[in-house]
């Protein structure tokens, strides 16, 4: 009997054992993960006291916003592709609506190195021209004839020698740039950046901007655990060498025969910023060492006001402006991308 019952025992756990197996073989296999999409879009937002670009203000010394998106494809893991858009509100001479950037390049990374290289076309739609009409047919304001005046929008003519800061009615360029950044470690990181335009701003002259940057990442345990909390310290030192303009610019100017040799000059800015998630505080000093006569000569500003010293060979008219003056701004910046929402 003892055989027996031994005999059964052993039969029912073969049995229990092959059916586990068979039960084993027709179960499928966890399904694997799905590669992530090559595929991102980075979105963009910000406040800002002032809008700053290169040291000079775009919005007049006032606030500005910012939008954008930028679609991007990576390659694999070292290439990345990418086009944007973005907006900014604007205060400019020639009552142009918004700025409006297109751009686009390619992001190669080698471990600790990260290149950029593109292209950027800043468009400012909604311009007038103001200054002198026709000028030899070279980028004159429409007028009913040639040397018809047409004031700056701060009502100043240009008239014997003392122009009105003329301004054509479109600015738009183009720029080509190429970047490199390398992180040393998780604290510091360095780089620098080169643009080159063949035409600033509609003015006709050729612009070289070289700049550098160093940034200092605070580390993590400088702030409550899990918060989100981050902060930077950061500083920025640029150099503009600018060429010449074309004779528009140059109208009533006896010096000046094909065009106004704008001032070269040198940028910097320094400041420090707190992180929140995707959000950023950044508050950060600017300048530069351009005077207000050849800040003025450069940008046609519309706040310009006369003095005797801003005479000189360069600015005859006397004008000279601020918006090439030192300038603390304060700037609230949201980033994200499309991944990270999900």
């Amino acid at each position: 009997m003892k055989r027996v019952a031994l005999s059964l025992v052993l039969a029912a756990g073969m049995a229990a054992t092959s059916a586990m197996a068979a039960d084993m073989a027709t179960k499928a296999p966890p399904a694997a993960a799905p590669p992530p999409s090559p595929w991102d879009v980075a979105i963009t937002a910000a406040l800002m006291t002032d809008y700053n670009f290169r040291g000079i203000t775009q919005s007049a010394h006032q606030p500005s916003a910012q939008a954008g998106f930028e679609p991007r494809y990576n390659f694999n893991s070292s290439w990345q592709g990418y086009v944007g858009i973005s907006g900014e509100s604007i205060d400019f001479p020639n009552n142009a609506a918004a700025e409006i950037d297109f751009y686009g390049g390619i992001r190669p990374t080698f471990d600790k190195l990260a290149l950029d290289f593109g292209v950027w076309y800043y468009w400012y739609p909604g311009g007038n021209c103001y200054g002198v009409a026709n000028v030899g047919g070279i980028s004159g304001c429409s007028g009913p004839a040639a040397g018809a005046l047409v004031p700056n929008k701060n009502g100043l003519s240009p008239v014997a020698g003392f122009a009105g800061n003329e301004i054509v009615a479109n600015e738009s360029f183009v720029e080509y740039y190429a970047k490199a950044t390398y992180t040393f470690s998780d604290q510091w990181a360095a780089g620098v950046q080169y643009y080159y335009s063949p035409n600033v701003s509609g003015t006709g002259a050729t612009g070289n901007y070289v700049t550098g940057n160093v940034t200092f990442t605070a580390p993590s345990s400088w702030f409550p655990a899990n918060t989100g909390l981050g902060g930077y310290i950061s500083g920025d030192l640029g150099y503009w060498g600018l060429g010449t303009s074309n004779i528009f610019y140059a109208t009533g100017f006896a010096p000046f025969t094909t065009g106004v040799k704008y001032t070269s000059y040198t940028n910097w800015d320094a400041g420090l910023g707190w992180t929140y998630k995707a959000f950023t505080l950044d508050l950060r000093y600017y300048d530069t060492n351009l005077t207000k006569a050849e800040c003025n000569a450069f940008t046609s500003a519309s706040n310009s006001s006369f003095s005797t010293g801003n005479i000189t060979t360069q600015n005859p008219s006397g004008l000279g402006s601020n918006w090439c003056s030192a300038a603390f701004i304060g700037k609230l910046s949201f980033a994200t991308n499309l991944s990270g929402l999900k």
